[in-house]
């Protein structure tokens, strides 16, 4: 599957959750960025594990997040996350100062093909 960066500021932390599982006990923050376009999408993305952590992310931030995309089914159902497993924070001096000029929000790693998609 090819890998997608989503660049925006974080504008909401939802709360942490966390409980146990098989493989023992497990954390995840959600968080919401909005990108930085003419037409700005909000996105949800979710982190796990030791990067909640680890990317200790704060509402304001303007981040690039490498994201993957996955898909499972429930009772029928299907439902996708989209899972940060990479963020890389950005220094704009101010909240309320704009990041650098984003054409797309989304940016499909060169380095993979369209034939790997599961769907």
């Amino acid at each position: 599957m090819n890998n997608m960066e989503l660049k925006g500021r974080v504008i909401q932390l939802l709360p942490l959750q966390s409980g146990m599982g098989k493989k023992g006990p497990w954390k995840k923050q959600e968080f919401i960025v909005e990108t930085q376009s003419q037409y700005p999408k909000k996105v949800c993305l979710s982190v796990w594990g030791d990067k909640v952590d680890q990317f200790n992310l704060a509402v304001g931030q303007f981040v690039t997040a490498a994201v993957e995309l996955e898909s499972r089914e429930y009772n029928g159902r299907w439902y996708t996350e989209a899972r940060a497993w990479k963020i890389e924070k950005h220094n704009t001096g101010s909240v309320d100062s704009p990041p650098p000029a984003m054409d797309e929000p989304f940016v499909a790693d060169s380095n993979n093909t369209a034939d790997d998609l599961p769907f």
